[in-house]
């Protein structure tokens, strides 16, 4: 039988991992995979074919041809009875600069659509790292309650051993038989959150193949540049505001095609007809025109207003992305601070339950003062375990918004 890890050993397993370029995270391939298949992406790539599929039609324009006949049978008194037709071909043209304004605005609408396929992407890149490390975090939890219990258990067993010898009283294996079952629910309780999430992450990317044991959350390493060099990288690949400026764009070109639509696009036809039974037959070319009025001024109005409002979303959008930006590097600062005191105070702590261990072997240090430092030192490695992990989210968070993992450019 293998023999349990101690206090000591879970804390060497936590020191600082800078050999892998992304520790603690799943296979690249495995997670663009699963990235591929959420629907939310699929989806997003859909409405991207929807816009090109716009786009196409806008440069073709709307205006096609109109094919208008007609037959009448004419009688006329003492002269007899004749038939009669007429067909009319025509197509309206769109005056000139339309066309490359509608080009403009498909154009447009394609780049905000796959910027936004990629900004879906993007958010279910951060979904998945955050079911990620819910996993990991609860799961190293689960392992701090699971070696308590089994440090809890050595000590129950050494007392009651004591007790049998007379060397103890029965007061002494009471109190380590209740430390005992308060950390069995414990770890019965950190199993169960650990299950927990495992099975949302499986269940909200179950293409994403997971280990059965959750891999150990590695020490946290800043980069030699420091966090704050995630920050313009965020601003400058962020699709969030390319969307807005593409969509600004876009309201632009259509501001200006709402204003050229005030002149209404001419048709142009070609007619033929047929009277009195071919009697009289002609041909010609035909012209109509609709003058604008209130209506199209309007809607050129509308237009230029949303294109103003498209212009304050893409100042919002990059106050957004910068908002966000600036407290995610803050946030992973401070994690980052937060978890080497945790350290700090763990080594601590295993020091003074150290003493108190030998106070106890040389019969000045009564049960109850070690089973407080034992507890101490088990809420010292839960405290260090839960700030390993957030620091983790925290780096994991700036490295998908920054394209640096899972998001390529």
């Amino acid at each position: 039988m293998r023999k349990p890890k101690t206090f000591a050993a879970l804390l060497l397993a936590t020191a600082p991992t800078l050999a892998l370029a992304d520790p603690g995270l799943p296979d690249p391939a495995a997670v663009q995979a699963a990235l591929d298949a959420h629907p939310s992406v699929v989806a997003a790539e859909a409405r991207t074919n929807a816009a090109r599929a716009e786009a196409r039609a806008l440069a073709s324009g709307s205006h096609e041809y109109n094919l208008s006949t007609g037959y009448i049978s004419r009688s006329v008194d003492r002269e007899g009875q004749f038939d009669e037709f007429d067909a009319v071909l025509s197509r309206a043209i769109r005056l000139p600069g339309k066309a490359r304004l509608d080009r403009q605005m498909g154009q447009h609408g394609v780049t905000a659509a796959t910027n936004r396929a990629e900004d879906t992407r993007h958010q279910v890149a951060l979904l998945l790292a955050q079911y990620w490390w819910d996993w990991l975090g609860a799961s190293e939890e689960a392992k701090v309650d699971r070696q308590a219990v089994d440090n809890y258990a050595a000590m129950a067993t050494a007392v009651r051993r004591r007790v049998a010898l007379g060397d103890a009283a029965q007061l002494e294996a009471d109190q380590a038989e209740a430390a005992l079952a308060s950390a069995r629910l414990a770890a019965a309780l950190s199993a169960g959150r650990a299950d927990v999430a495992r099975t949302r992450l499986s269940n909200a990317f179950p293409s994403l193949p997971l280990p059965d044991q959750a891999p150990v959350v590695p020490g946290p390493a800043l980069p030699e540049s420091g966090v704050s060099s995630f920050g313009p990288k965020i601003i400058e690949r962020s699709h969030e505001i390319a969307a807005a400026v593409a969509d600004a764009d876009r309201a632009g070109a259509r501001a200006e095609r709402s204003r050229q639509d005030r002149l209404a696009d001419p048709s142009v036809g070609f007619r033929v007809f047929s009277e009195r039974g071919g009697l009289e037959r002609g041909a010609g070319v035909i012209l109509s025109m609709p003058l604008g009025g209130g209506h199209r001024r309007a809607l050129a109005d509308q237009a230029a207003a949303e294109a103003s409002a498209a212009r304050a979303e893409v100042v919002a959008a990059t106050l957004a992305v910068q908002e966000m930006a600036a407290a995610d590097m803050a946030e992973a600062r401070y994690r980052f601070e937060a978890w080497s005191r945790a350290r700090e105070g763990l080594t601590a702590q295993m020091a003074a339950l150290s003493k108190l261990r030998r106070g106890q072997a040389a019969g000045e240090i009564d049960l109850t003062d070690v089973l407080y430092g034992e507890r101490q030192v088990h809420d010292a490695f839960r405290a260090e375990a839960s700030a390993r992990t957030e620091v983790m989210r925290a780096l994991t968070r700036l490295k998908i918004d920054s394209h640096e993992v899972w998001i390529t450019e």
